[in-house]
């Protein structure tokens, strides 16, 4: 039943036209359950007590009660409008991704004008949770939206791009699965992510502090550049060659190419748990 229910909401999710989805909701929770695993004792209380002003955020439809449902907040309250039918949240909706070029050296700097990107806000929402002087209200949505986008930078499709929306315009075959409107990037926020997270071994776990320390090392950038290069071969899988190349009217993942990719899928996650954990870590120390 999980996998119908994702199906369909993969379906719902393809006819609304935005420049990137994010992960579904099992992406993004699985990040913030193995930061969860992984932040001291000492952050885990902090994240409670931040969360206990979530009520302030004014979403009752989107409760940020948890760190797993503050993962998903972000997406939740992208259809929520005002009183005047105005979007409340529609200031983010470039929040959640970089659209990097695949085919050129790595460049933040076009994909982030004005800190408009997920590396930028990584870093503003951190400072905004660190700030013992910022409001309750604040310092809850800063959690959230720094528990997702370090979801999201992990998702290889929302670190680089060939001018396709992070592959949303690359319609694509996952397996024997192919609906006309089924893309790349669905495929990774959700198909593919799936079937990651759900191969074992559990990722959910505590792990080694040595594996840790090496795991979370580097900064922003350095973890946007790696997704980059992930998108660069998610692509080659895709092309079966050049990534660079143009994009046929459908390309597929075939069986033995989706198993070679799982691996690289759920070390995104692996590590984008990780260094979560580390940054709320750092903020909440």
């Amino acid at each position: 039943m999980r996998f119908l229910t994702q199906v369909a909401a993969l379906v719902a999710a393809a006819l609304i036209a935005q420049p990137a989805a994010a992960y579904w909701e099992y992406g993004h929770e699985t990040v913030a359950a193995i930061a969860w695993a992984n932040v001291r004792p000492a952050t885990r209380a902090a994240i409670a007590r931040v969360l206990k002003a979530q009520a302030q955020l004014d979403t009752p439809e989107c409760p940020a009660r948890t760190i797993e449902e503050a993962s998903v907040w972000p997406d939740c309250v992208k259809p929520l409008k005002d009183a005047a039918g105005q979007s409340r949240f529609g200031y983010a909706y470039s929040w959640h991704y970089q659209n990097v070029n695949i085919c050129a050296a790595f460049d933040l700097v076009p994909a982030c004008k004005d800190g408009n990107c997920v590396s930028a806000q990584i870093d503003r929402q951190k400072a905004m949770l660190a700030n013992r002087r910022a409001s309750a209200k604040d310092r809850a949505m800063a959690l959230a939206f720094l528990v997702h986008f370090v979801g999201d930078l992990h998702q290889p499709l929302h670190a680089g791009d060939k001018a396709d929306k992070g592959g949303n315009d690359a319609k694509a075959d996952y397996g024997i699965y192919g609906p006309p409107r089924l893309n790349l990037h669905s495929i990774w926020d959700g198909l593919l992510a799936e079937r990651a997270i759900s191969t074992p071994p559990p990722l959910v776990r505590r792990y080694p502090a040595a594996e840790r320390r090496r795991l979370a090392a580097g900064t922003v950038t350095d973890w946007s550049r790696e997704s980059w290069r992930d998108a660069h071969a998610a692509y080659e899988a895709a092309m079966g060659g050049d990534p660079c190349a143009p994009t046929p009217p459908r390309v597929r993942y075939d069986e033995a190419t989706i198993a070679r990719l799982v691996p690289m899928a759920r070390q995104e996650v692996k590590e984008g748990g990780l260094r979560l954990a580390r940054l709320l870590d750092e903020a909440l120390g």
